[in-house]
Protein backbone atom coordinates (compact mmCIF):
# COMPACT_ATOMS: atom_id res chain seq x y z
CA UNK A 1 0.00 0.00 0.00
CA UNK A 2 0.63 3.62 -0.32
CA UNK A 3 0.15 6.31 2.27
CA UNK A 4 0.13 9.63 0.83
CA UNK A 5 0.53 13.28 2.97
CA UNK A 6 -0.48 16.32 1.55
CA UNK A 7 0.14 19.85 3.57
CA UNK A 8 0.73 23.58 2.13
CA UNK A 9 -2.65 24.86 1.23
CA UNK A 10 -3.82 27.90 2.57
CA UNK A 11 -5.71 31.25 1.67
CA UNK A 12 -3.80 33.43 -0.71
CA UNK A 13 -4.91 36.39 -2.39
CA UNK A 14 -5.54 36.36 -6.38
CA UNK A 15 -2.94 36.76 -8.18
CA UNK A 16 -0.89 34.78 -5.29
CA UNK A 17 0.58 31.72 -5.52
CA UNK A 18 0.92 29.16 -3.08
CA UNK A 19 3.11 24.99 -3.33
CA UNK A 20 1.77 21.88 -1.84
CA UNK A 21 3.49 19.19 -0.98
CA UNK A 22 2.48 15.21 -1.31
CA UNK A 23 4.97 13.10 0.81
CA UNK A 24 4.44 9.34 -0.12
CA UNK A 25 5.16 6.56 2.03
CA UNK A 26 5.11 2.34 2.04
CA UNK A 27 5.71 0.62 -1.35
CA UNK A 28 6.71 3.88 -2.94
CA UNK A 29 8.70 1.56 -5.77
CA UNK A 30 5.29 0.32 -7.52
CA UNK A 31 4.05 3.93 -7.72
CA UNK A 32 3.62 5.05 -11.11
CA UNK A 33 1.72 8.28 -11.47
CA UNK A 34 1.08 10.42 -9.46
CA UNK A 35 -1.22 13.28 -9.27
CA UNK A 36 -3.29 16.43 -8.08
CA UNK A 37 -6.93 16.36 -7.96
CA UNK A 38 -9.08 19.38 -6.75
CA UNK A 39 -12.79 19.07 -5.41
CA UNK A 40 -15.04 22.75 -5.19
CA UNK A 41 -18.50 22.44 -3.21
CA UNK A 42 -21.17 21.02 -5.33
CA UNK A 43 -18.75 20.54 -8.11
CA UNK A 44 -17.46 16.57 -8.66
CA UNK A 45 -13.36 16.10 -8.35
CA UNK A 46 -11.03 16.70 -11.07
CA UNK A 47 -7.63 16.07 -12.52
CA UNK A 48 -5.74 19.31 -11.95
CA UNK A 49 -2.54 17.29 -12.97
CA UNK A 50 -0.29 14.56 -12.78
CA UNK A 51 3.46 13.14 -13.19
CA UNK A 52 4.22 10.15 -14.22
CA UNK A 53 7.52 7.61 -12.90
CA UNK A 54 9.40 8.88 -16.36
CA UNK A 55 8.73 12.57 -15.56
CA UNK A 56 5.54 13.12 -17.67
CA UNK A 57 3.37 15.55 -17.20
CA UNK A 58 -0.06 16.49 -18.04
CA UNK A 59 -2.27 19.70 -16.83
CA UNK A 60 -6.12 20.76 -16.79
CA UNK A 61 -6.31 23.02 -19.02
CA UNK A 62 -7.61 25.12 -16.99
CA UNK A 63 -4.50 25.57 -14.91
CA UNK A 64 -2.00 25.33 -17.90
CA UNK A 65 0.64 27.84 -17.48
CA UNK A 66 -0.41 28.67 -14.15
CA UNK A 67 0.57 25.39 -12.19
CA UNK A 68 3.43 23.19 -12.55
CA UNK A 69 3.46 19.60 -11.06
CA UNK A 70 7.24 17.98 -9.77
CA UNK A 71 8.47 15.38 -7.89
CA UNK A 72 11.48 14.76 -5.89
CA UNK A 73 12.49 11.18 -5.90
CA UNK A 74 14.56 11.13 -3.33
CA UNK A 75 12.16 12.78 -0.66
CA UNK A 76 9.11 10.54 -2.08
CA UNK A 77 7.70 13.69 -2.69
CA UNK A 78 5.67 15.84 -5.15
CA UNK A 79 4.86 19.58 -5.55
CA UNK A 80 2.50 21.24 -6.81
CA UNK A 81 3.28 25.11 -7.73
CA UNK A 82 0.46 27.20 -8.02
CA UNK A 83 0.97 30.75 -9.50
CA UNK A 84 -1.36 33.78 -10.65
CA UNK A 85 -3.89 31.70 -8.22
CA UNK A 86 -7.42 32.42 -9.26
CA UNK A 87 -11.11 32.42 -7.04
CA UNK A 88 -12.12 30.16 -9.51
CA UNK A 89 -8.95 27.30 -8.18
CA UNK A 90 -10.79 27.54 -4.50
CA UNK A 91 -11.14 24.26 -3.84
CA UNK A 92 -10.01 20.92 -1.90
CA UNK A 93 -7.19 19.72 -3.42
CA UNK A 94 -6.22 15.92 -3.17
CA UNK A 95 -2.95 14.03 -4.03
CA UNK A 96 -3.56 10.98 -5.71
CA UNK A 97 -1.09 8.02 -6.47
CA UNK A 98 -1.90 5.04 -8.47
CA UNK A 99 0.77 2.50 -7.43
CA UNK A 100 1.27 -1.38 -8.83
CA UNK A 101 0.32 -3.66 -11.68
CA UNK A 102 -3.01 -3.14 -11.17
CA UNK A 103 -2.81 -0.17 -11.25
CA UNK A 104 -4.67 1.14 -7.35
CA UNK A 105 -5.87 4.10 -6.11
CA UNK A 106 -4.51 5.73 -3.04
CA UNK A 107 -5.48 9.29 -1.69
CA UNK A 108 -4.41 11.73 0.33
CA UNK A 109 -6.31 13.11 3.13
CA UNK A 110 -7.22 16.96 1.31
CA UNK A 111 -5.77 20.13 1.96
CA UNK A 112 -8.11 23.47 1.27
CA UNK A 113 -6.72 25.81 -1.04
CA UNK A 114 -9.07 29.48 -0.70
CA UNK A 115 -8.32 32.45 -3.16
CA UNK A 116 -9.76 35.35 -2.30
CA UNK A 117 -10.91 38.09 -4.70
Amino acid sequence: QVQLVESGGGLVQAGGSLRLSCAASGNIFSINTMGWYRQAPGKQRELVAFITSGGRTNYADSVKGRFTISRDNAKNTVYLQMNSLKPEDTAVYYCNAEYGSSWYDSWGQGTQVTVSS
